[in-house]
């Protein structure tokens, strides 16, 4: 019932981000179908990514396999691969291929560092990607080496999230104007626009490069992590003064030092004194004085305490699928309610059943058997 139901896309599997983006679409309604290589494996539920689409298995070697994929991009809305550019090409799936058989198609492409450009070619990484724009520099402690983020900012933050918005933007825009296009999603691309705060921060002499000297990279004492009397953490951002006032409240903190909340030559000195004041108390004693006031306040939640705070349980952050755990689909919708279609599905597993549900009728599944393409 999400708002992409009635949407159809053809996704060809890969790793990170392409998972990612398609997870994303079904969650929100569309009608995903995995193309995968005829004899892989995968569909573990724990694949959490490749959960809520069905799944075909072709040998793309195979020419009666091509054509069916072009068979299914011809009825598809919208297409999404993350292979190096020029590979869809060499497999005769390209844009001009595909849009020829399908003008409306939106041609979803995700790749690193994008199809154009010196490193379009090279092989990569998250880290590679968000070290080349920017970002890496910036996240760490002073003195310390960057710190990568997961592989959130790259892969799934300015990859599958840029793809997929891409993706639905596109989608719009061929309703008004009947013609499709291709999406060239790079992470690169994606990571520096997420960093654009920041670049208005550096030009306006806000920011500087050197990391963990920052308002919102850890240097401020009022931004940060401490770690409480028990070995665990709480995150405090009290940023706005009425809200700096009450974090010196809840603390007990009245030395007039801390009168100087945005002098940054203070922040060290100050950081030192409110570390030892958090570490005075447990995190559970921490989160009964602030949790649910202006502090700007949390606990610092492990990967296996997060799904049972209170909070997370009521909005149902969370959802368990064949005892697995994860997040729930997001953003949320009032009446076109998004929700996961369906564990991961084994490599194959829909072959025959998909083809009959897109057209194929069932002496073209078995000719295509009979040939080795499925």
């Amino acid at each position: 019932m999400g708002p992409l139901r009635g949407v159809k896309v053809v996704e060809f599997a890969g790793i990170g981000p392409g998972p990612f983006c398609a997870m994303l679409l079904s969650d929100m309604g569309a009608e995903v179908v995995r193309i995968d290589r005829k004899g892989s494996r995968g569909g573990s539920k724990f694949d959490i990514t490749a959960r809520g689409r069905r799944s075909v298995a072709l040998d793309l070697k195979n020419p009666d396999a091509v054509e069916t994929c072009l068979k299914l991009i011809g009825t598809a809305d919208a297409l999404l691969e993350g292979f190096r550019p020029g590979v869809m090409e060499r497999l005769g799936l390209g844009p001009d291929v595909a849009l020829k058989r399908n003008p409306k198609l939106i041609y979803g492409r995700m790749t690193g560092w994008g199809q154009t450009g010196p490193l379009a070619q090279a092989a990569g990484h998250d880290i590679n990607y968000i070290a080349l724009i920017g970002a890496l520099h910036s996240i760490g402690r002073k003195g310390a080496s960057p710190v990568p983020p997961l592989n959130l900012v790259g892969d799934f933050g300015g990859g599958a999230l840029y793809l997929a918005f891409g993706m639905a933007c596109g989608l719009f825009e061929a309703q008004r104007s009947g013609k499709g296009q291709v999406v060239d999603c790079a992470m690169t691309d994606g990571a520096a626009s997420l960093m654009s705060m920041f670049y208005g921060f550096k030009a306006s002499g806000m920011w500087t490069d050197d990391k963990g000297q920052n308002l919102l990279d850890g240097g401020a004492h009022f931004y940060d992590t401490y770690e409480t009397s028990d070995g665990k953490w709480i995150s405090i951002g009290s940023i706005e003064p009425q809200f700096y006032t009450l974090l010196l409240e809840k603390t007990g903190i009245n030395d007039p030092e801390f009168e100087h909340q945005m002098d940054r030559s203070k922040w060290p000195a100050l950081k030192e004194k409110i570390t030892r004041v958090i570490k005075s108390k447990t995190r559970s004693e921490w989160d009964k004085l602030m949790e649910g006031t202006d502090v700007c306040y949390a606990p610092v939640l492990s990967l296996a305490e997060a799904p049972n705070h209170p909070h997370n349980k009521a909005r149902g952050t969370f959802v368990e699928i064949e005892g697995v755990i994860q997040p729930a689909p997001a953003p949320r919708f009032s009446r076109t309610k998004p929700e996961v279609q369906g564990p991961p599905a084994q490599a194959g597993q829909h072959t025959e059943a998909v083809l009959k549900d897109w057209g194929f009728a069932s002496t073209d599944i078995a000719a295509l058997k009979t040939s080795g393409a499925i």
